[in-house]
């Protein structure tokens, strides 16, 4: 038996050269800032270690995650280039992130302090971002009250302020006019270094959004998530940048069956027809990460068609209506992906569900298994 043979009918192909691709686009459009990939929730779903080994070959000088776990999966897996952690910092985390050379994020004078003492302990140099809260009220300190906390980070002579940024609460949206009002906020902030003659550090706010929609947010470093997959934030952000799916989902027919007249079909009995149709299972399920929201509602593609699940999703299974359509056991099914001229996008798939593209992404379990081309 090969390694083909042994992988679960149900599984994610990720197009590793699609993913470089769109880290090209990204580059040529931005012009001379650097590009952040962020590799966070295992790569939107894609695969942390595989996405940034692959894009570390491919030119990659960085890379931002959420965790400290992902930061010391990526340095155990041998990824060599500076890692920003962008969620906030435990006191009793600051040690592991000097000890594997993170950059992490700093919102306070005490975090600041917290941080200079572990490092002289530790007799090394900590490099931060300053995080600045330009109107996502999450972490970060307030743009009006920063210079209080950018004075002080000149103070701390076993701390590298190696970046400060910000983050975009509604880039992808097609009004602008909060986007505009955060970038001239955190604009604002980074007055605080020419007014003292000081060069600032690398300064980043763009997002996806941002870097799509606001090419004048791009400053010295740009943070792609989403779009680096081939995916964009939403529906209504422009897209000046084309980029490709690096993502789709297939599986195979298991099971295929008449169904008569009046037999409701999967849990709850909330589907059934009023004619015979063939019905066919396919081994995927909530379980997997595929939202029970789209019982009744999502589609697959089969031999080029559309088709619609009926009845519930299961926990691993759902079933598809074919009416009197063909198909055989081991058949492909296309969850999400092309097959012949149908597609079905992730923005389809976020649409039947009530939800985003990223939440569908980042959905995909580990018990699906990953295939690179």
């Amino acid at each position: 038996m090969n390694d083909s043979d042994a992988i679960r009918p149900t599984h994610v192909e990720v197009n590793l050269g699609h993913i470089a691709q769109n880290f090209d686009a990204i580059r040529a459009h931005v012009g001379t800032a650097e590009v952040m990939p962020v590799v966070k929730a295992n790569a939107y779903g894609h695969g942390i270690v595989e996405v940034s080994w692959h894009l570390a070959a491919h030119g990659a000088t960085c890379f931002g995650v959420a965790l400290l776990e992902e930061a010391v999966v990526l340095r155990q897996a041998g990824i060599t280039q500076p890692i920003l952690v962008f969620g906030g910092v435990a006191t009793r985390q600051i040690p592991q992130f000097i000890e594997h050379d993170l950059m992490m994020a700093a919102s306070s004078i005490d975090k600041m302090r917290q941080i200079d003492e572990a490092a002289a302990a530790a007799k090394k140099k900590a490099r931060v971002h300053l995080k600045i809260d330009t109107g996502m009220e999450r972490i970060g300190v307030h743009w009006y009250s920063a210079e209080k906390l950018l004075e002080a980070s000149l103070g701390f002579s076993n701390v590298e302020v190696a970046g400060i940024y910000s983050h975009f609460a509604c880039s992808d949206a097609e009004d602008l006019s909060s986007a505009n009002e955060q970038l001239a906020r955190f604009l604002e902030a980074l007055e605080f270094y020419p007014k003292r003659g000081l060069k600032p550090p690398l300064r980043h706010i763009a997002n996806s959004g941002g870097i799509l929609q606001l090419p004048e947010s791009h400053l010295d470093l740009v943070r792609p998530g989403i779009m680096l997959y081939g995916v964009y934030p939403s529906r209504e952000t422009k897209q000046p940048v084309a980029v490709k799916a690096a993502m789709s989902w297939k599986s195979q027919v298991v099971y295929f069956k008449v169904v008569q007249p009046g037999n409701p079909v999967s849990y709850g009995s909330t589907w059934q027809s009023d004619h015979p149709v063939r019905v066919v299972t396919v081994p995927v399920g909530y379980g997997d990460g595929y939202f029970r929201a789209l019982s009744n509602r999502g589609s697959v593609l089969i031999r080029g068609q559309r088709h619609p699940i009926v009845g519930r999703v299961c926990m691993d299974q759902f079933m598809v209506n074919l009416e009197w359509g063909t198909a055989y056991n081991g058949d492909a099914v296309t969850i999400i992906g092309c097959d012949g001229d149908e597609t079905i996008s992730m923005q389809d798939v976020a649409d039947w569900a009530d939800t985003i593209p990223y939440e569908v992404l980042t959905n995909i379990n580990a018990r699906v298994p990953r295939v690179y081309v």
